[in-house]
């Protein structure tokens, strides 16, 4: 059976996703719905509705046979059907091959040293993504997942054979702020982060810092109690929250102050953090 999975957007160079420039691929649909998403439009799969269809200046959607269908060439990108669509969703969604994609990322050698799979959620299409990283590996590229780690990754050890590492999100530590800022189960993230960090998986474990919606003191603490004497090896990423393509309660938050990210790095290095990066 020909694996196929829906690719919302390939960024042919990106020094922000791992080590190096890579290749990003964003697959589409999510299994939570994190109050502060950054790019709403990739978590649910469009349902047809049409409403893009008709304000389309562009008039590069159409429905047929009940779907929206996207004319890549006709489409200007200026992200009307994404600003309209009240499903959190696009329609601009091709779904792909492994054969398909790694073609696209392999064609940007030498320019680059791999490739980092994102969303929405990657790790709802495993055997996808372990055909793919595959595909790349025998290419001579870097595979890395960035994943939110609602997904259990000790179910998936055929994936993480051909997979470098897991740039990790851990986006609150207590189970109920967890489940307000996102809707998800903390205890899979909390499994995943031991496991990974057992396999030697983890190239980077990142918080977003929100103010009043997440506990980014105890999650410090949490990651750090868990990963034990691994911390010190540990990149640590905290991520000043922007209201940059934001929707709903978060639309027009404040980010936090440089004054407020100081203190929190100063305490992650408190406990035991050596390589402690702000963004």
């Amino acid at each position: 059976m020909t694996l196929h999975a829906p690719v919302n957007k390939i960024i042919p160079f990106s020094l922000v996703d791992g080590p190096g420039s890579r290749c990003s691929v964003f697959l589409q649909g999510c299994n939570i719905a994190c109050a502060y998403c950054h790019n709403p439009e990739t978590q649910q799969l469009c349902v047809s509705c049409g409403t893009c269809v008709e304000q389309c200046p562009a008039g590069a959607l159409t429905l047929q046979h009940g779907h929206v269908r996207w004319n890549k060439a006709v489409c200007v990108q200026c992200d009307t059907c994404i600003h309209v669509c009240m499903h959190r969703a696009s329609p601009k969604v091709e779904c792909l091959t492994p054969n398909e994609v790694a073609e696209v990322v392999c064609s940007y050698q030498p320019f680059i040293r791999g490739v980092t799979v994102s969303g929405g959620e990657c790790m709802l299409h495993p055997e996808w993504l372990r055909e793919f990283f595959s595909l790349c590996r025998a290419a001579g590229l870097g595979t890395l997942i960035d994943s939110n780690g609602c997904v259990d990754f000790s179910t998936h050890e055929d994936l993480l054979a051909v997979t470098d590492g897991v740039m990790l999100d851990v986006k609150a530590w207590d189970s109920e702020v967890f489940r307000k800022l996102t809707s998800g189960d903390v205890n899979v993230v909390k499994h995943n982060l031991a496991f990974l960090a057992e396999r030697e998986k983890i190239q980077e474990l990142r918080i977003v810092v929100v103010p009043g919606w997440n506990d980014p003191e105890a999650t410090i603490a949490g990651i750090a109690k868990a990963l034990g004497e691994r911390t010190a090896n540990t990149t640590l990423k905290l991520i000043k929250f922007r209201c940059f393509g934001v929707v709903g309660e978060l639309a027009n938050a404040s980010s936090p102050t440089d004054q407020r990210m100081a203190e929190l790095s100063e305490m992650a290095h408190d406990f035991g953090f050596t390589d402690v990066q702000l963004r």
